[in-house]
């Protein structure tokens, strides 16, 4: 639907008010935006984080306090990301995967923002001086820091070290097996958000009690797969 400018008075008034009520939930959250030009732009004034363009005071008022901030950490995890990459003008983000950690941790979060070069980086969302940040987890590839993140070993038909080839949102990657965990919770009804989220366990399948395998494509962080994945 187009939006058109309607009475100003009347638009600044509604700008200023819908100002206050992002700025607040976003309080909430440790998140301290910049100054909304509302008396400007009305309700088609960018709302920024550091200067980064989250959205519009019009999309981000008619959303709810979590869609506030999963659109906040959208934006966010893909600029982390690209500024890690130093990456080209233009290239573009074609998933965010949140991942699912033992606690506690250091961090808030941990998500995979795949690329449209298929290169997977990692970012951690942690609270810093009251603020959230968003940075590249340095992953070192050995199993104390695996433990640490998905817990003890498990075991699986496959084995450590063991090459496999895996099938990924219909496409075929091939790596070596580097650490095997128990089976992930499925999040039935995950509300998927704009521009391609997934989760990173992947398709819900039904052999639940099968381990799930840590597999290095060498294409950043490993994928994460259920053992029905494995297709050879």
């Amino acid at each position: 639907m187009t939006y058109t400018r309607r009475n100003i008075a009347a638009e600044q008034q509604e700008a200023c008010q819908k100002a206050r009520q992002i700025i607040a939930i976003c309080e909430q959250f440790h998140i301290t935006l910049d100054p909304i030009d509302w008396q400007q732009f009305g309700l088609l004034a960018p709302v920024k984080v550091n200067n980064i363009d989250i959205t519009s005071l019009l999309d981000l008022g008619q959303r709810n306090s979590d869609d506030v901030l999963r659109q906040v950490q959208i934006t966010l995890f893909a600029h982390a990301a690209l500024e890690t990459f130093h990456s080209r003008i233009g290239l573009k983000v074609l998933t965010w995967s949140p991942v699912d950690v033992v606690r506690p941790q250091a961090f808030l979060n941990l998500w995979i923002i795949i690329l449209e070069t298929d290169e997977r980086i990692p970012i951690i969302e942690s609270i810093k001086n009251g603020q959230r940040v968003y940075e590249c987890y340095r992953y070192d590839g050995d199993n104390e820091q695996l433990a640490g993140l998905f817990g003890p070993m498990n075991e699986g038909e496959y084995h450590l070290g063991e090459m496999v080839t895996i099938k990924e949102r219909e496409r075929q990657y091939t790596g070596k097996v580097v650490y095997i965990i128990p089976p992930g919770k499925t999040s039935p009804g995950r509300k998927s958000t704009s521009r391609g989220y997934h989760t990173v366990s992947g398709t819900a399948y039904t052999n639940d009690v099968a381990a799930r395998y840590i597999v290095d494509c060498n294409d950043g962080f490993p994928h994460i797969v259920h053992q029905s994945q494995v297709i050879q």
